[in-house]
């Protein structure tokens, strides 16, 4: 029977198979994720002073996908209840680790506490993504991304639309732009895992279409869910009209470049070469300019063999 020790070389080896599939010695692939992450953390720092909340969102985020239920049943039915809450323990203290490192390297000795202990409690749940009752939602069942992406993170939307109402009621425009993001954020995640491949198959379109029409329904149905906020920063804060709208686009091209990075790697999940270009481009957004014509040119090459599209 498989112990905890060798359960963690398995996802090693299996990391580190990634990350050679991807083109990267697995060292340069760890380091190289280091220094995105130490960049991208100093960026977010100096750019916003909602930095500390953005670092604790995302190793939340990472967290929850690891509790999810499907998951723990499975931890739970190979190692037991007792071997499993150590597992689960252990993976959240890792993932914390960078985190909390961040924020003790800005004082943030609070804000670490609060991080690392919340991780530990989050390792003794886990987080059902179906439900017994149905959420409503408002978009179509095409593409899927966004109906069962919304069902999973529903309770991020009243979150992130209380905090533009707060940020009305004590007059912070940064506090708005931040509920914003947290909706930018949540939505990337939707176009994280691929789907079986007959569901790109069945589209009677060429390869063009089938991207054109994803893009054009991501931005709606992510324009969609923003509209509130939006609304609410260019009623009171019509001096920074531009800039609300900036953030708008901005956060609409960056759906468009995880979209078709999805696709530029599928039937596989986005390799780790495309996450550090992805990476960067957050780091310097002009970078779009380039980077979307990159990957939508790649998902056309490779999406012609499943298209048949000779195009």
């Amino acid at each position: 029977m498989i112990n905890i020790k060798d359960y963690f070389v398995l996802q090693l080896v299996m990391n580190n198979r990634k990350t050679k599939e991807a083109g990267f010695n697995p060292v340069l692939g760890y380091l190289m994720g280091l220094i995105v992450f130490v960049l991208l953390s100093e960026y977010i720092f100096h750019k916003t002073e909602f930095a500390k909340y953005l670092v604790i969102l995302v190793c939340f985020s990472f967290q929850f996908k690891l509790s999810e239920n499907r998951r723990t049943d499975f931890l739970l039915s190979t190692f037991g209840d007792k071997s499993k809450n150590k597992i689960r323990v252990l993976e959240n203290s890792i993932v914390c680790i960078p985190f909390v490192s961040t924020l003790i390297h800005k004082n943030l000795f609070l804000e670490a506490v609060i991080l690392f202990i919340c991780s530990i409690t989050i390792a003794l749940f886990s987080f059902r993504t179906s439900l017994n009752f149905t959420i409503p939602t408002p978009f179509s069942k095409n593409p899927f991304e966004f109906l069962t992406g919304f069902r999973k993170t529903f309770f991020i939307f009243p979150l992130a639309y209380a905090l533009t109402a707060i940020a009305i009621n004590v007059d912070n425009f940064n506090l708005g732009i931040f509920s914003m993001l947290l909706i930018s954020i949540t939505t990337l995640s939707y176009y994280s895992k691929p789907e079986e491949e007959y569901y790109v198959w069945v589209h009677a379109d060429t390869t063009k279409s089938f991207l054109k029409k994803k893009i054009i329904i991501a931005t709606k149905n992510y324009i969609l869910l923003t509209i509130p906020i939006l609304i609410g920063l260019l009623i009171f804060y019509p001096i920074k009209f531009n800039l609300t709208l900036l953030f708008l686009f901005i956060g609409i091209l960056f759906l468009w470049t995880i979209v078709l990075a999805k696709y530029s790697a599928y039937p596989d999940e986005i390799h780790l070469s495309e996450g550090f270009i992805i990476a960067f481009t957050i780091l310097f957004p002009p970078l779009l300019m380039f980077v979307i014509p990159y990957f939508y040119t790649k998902s056309i090459n490779n999406l012609k063999f499943i298209f048949n599209d000779k195009n």
